[in-house]
């Protein structure tokens, strides 16, 4: 945030940065290709929803947004957006036929998934199964 104050009677500005910042808990990252797709999704440690969407999708570009709503209060899922245009081996090895398609891993391996514009309760029963999971493991 900036924010200038100005002094009429000096016919001076001052410039003042002022800052914000607020605890993100959920890290959101794009993948670029396969390589970062193991590093940040299969090699986590946490549990990461994968979202793969497309630019020209209109439903696309309302479910990423939402996902990030829901996953924003979790401290333990990330959320990784895969761009299907742009990394077609991924598209391929995940047998991914139609976007939306999200997908939920643990340890690298998918445990849960859906397909489409689905509502807020969908999303959040998705998110829950890998809290309860992560919690009854530890």
């Amino acid at each position: 945030m900036l924010r200038i104050f100005c002094n009429p009677a000096l016919g001076q500005r001052f410039i003042r940065k002022t800052f914000s910042f607020s605890a993100v808990a959920t890290k959101q990252f794009i993948i670029k290709d396969h390589y970062e797709f193991d590093q940040k999704v299969i090699n986590s440690d946490n549990p990461v929803i994968v979202n793969f969407h497309a630019e020209w999708c209109d439903p696309c570009k309302i479910l990423t947004p939402k996902m990030a709503e829901l996953l924003e209060p979790s401290e333990e899922i990330d959320l990784a957006i895969v761009n299907v245009d742009d990394n077609a081996e991924l598209v391929h090895t995940f047998e991914v036929k139609a976007v939306p398609a999200v997908l939920a891993f643990r340890n690298g391996v998918v445990v849960d998934k859906f397909i489409g514009l689905v509502d807020a309760n969908m999303i959040e029963s998705l998110i829950g199964k890998l809290t309860k999971k992560k919690q009854s493991s530890s």
